[in-house]
């Protein structure tokens, strides 16, 4: 195994995180909609993609943003993508990505290292 591989989960919140904040960051300034169910869908969504992914780019939490993440990307390809023959290749890379992250957790560089117990 090489000395390396521990820090791949690093890099990998990094790209996960980022794509998902901007995402996020983008649908927060777009404004909500009136109230009803679907407001608080979106609300779901916003948290996962800025709560998320500030949680997942610092190491906290992982696991858990990176298992919302998955879930939510998931629906989103099956959803609105397959049905009308859309390109999935970012929706697809961020899927892997968060699998990845599910599988590798916080890794050594991250804020969440500092609070688990030994």
């Amino acid at each position: 195994m090489n000395a390396l591989a521990p820090y791949a989960a690093f890099f990998m919140r990094l790209a996960v995180g980022g794509v998902f904040l901007s995402r996020g960051l983008d649908r927060v300034q777009s404004g909500l909609p009136s109230f009803s169910v679907g407001t608080l869908l979106i609300l779901v969504v916003i948290a996962i993609e800025t709560v998320g992914a500030v949680c997942v780019l610092l190491g906290m939490w992982t696991r858990f943003w990176a298992t919302a993440m998955a879930a939510y990307i998931a629906v989103t390809i099956i959803a609105t993508k397959l049905p009308h023959h859309a390109n999935i290749e970012l929706e697809a890379l961020l899927l892997a990505g968060a699998v990845t992250l599910m599988a590798l957790g916080d890794g050594p560089l991250s804020i969440g290292i500092r609070f688990k117990k030994v």
